[in-house]
């Protein structure tokens, strides 16, 4: 298994998923909550943080890489989050 830049560990043989189907799981459209950080996929849908689909200013059902800037936390606030695909 291999351990990701925030310290999560990666399964393999992950499936693959576009930018359109991750859209999708932006808490409106279907009950998933996805969010994408440096190519995973991890499903948020859990977390009473990310109800509705929001966080604060940040939308689910995108690629959040380039916001984490902004945030007043670091990337290993991922690890909580269970990786269920990459982003193609």
């Amino acid at each position: 298994m291999l351990i990701n830049m925030s310290g999560h560990s990666i399964p393999q043989n992950l499936p693959s998923y576009s930018k359109a189907q991750l859209a999708l799981r932006n808490g409106q459209d279907k009950p998933e909550i996805w969010i994408a950080y440096h190519g995973y996929i991890y499903d948020v849908s859990k977390s009473r943080l990310w109800f509705g689909g929001t966080h604060y200013e940040h939308w689910a059902g995108q690629d959040l890489t380039d916001e984490l800037a902004d945030a007043p936390h670091t990337d290993t606030v991922f690890s909580r989050f269970k990786i269920i695909g990459t982003l193609i």
